[in-house]
């Protein structure tokens, strides 16, 4: 009978352990999720705001330039 107590708390161990595990590996996907995420929010961020500041320092068409001289 003792044989099976120690089996049984062996058992109960090592499904502790794996449980452990589980939720580890768990919860360092979910962090490389976020941060993945967040790369990617933050490059899509960088594209718009150079993509803006580039429209607002780009050349302005020759009309423009013209319109201008007149006022």
């Amino acid at each position: 009978m003792r044989n099976v107590e120690r089996l049984s708390s062996l058992k109960s161990e090592l499904l502790d352990i794996f449980m452990s595990m589980e939720v580890a590996e768990h919860e360092q996907r979910s962090r490389t999720a976020a941060q993945r995420n967040l790369r990617a929010r933050r490059g899509i961020e960088l594209h718009n705001e150079f993509k803006r500041l580039s429209q607002e320092i780009a050349p302005l068409p020759e009309e423009a330039l013209v319109e201008d001289e007149m006022h």
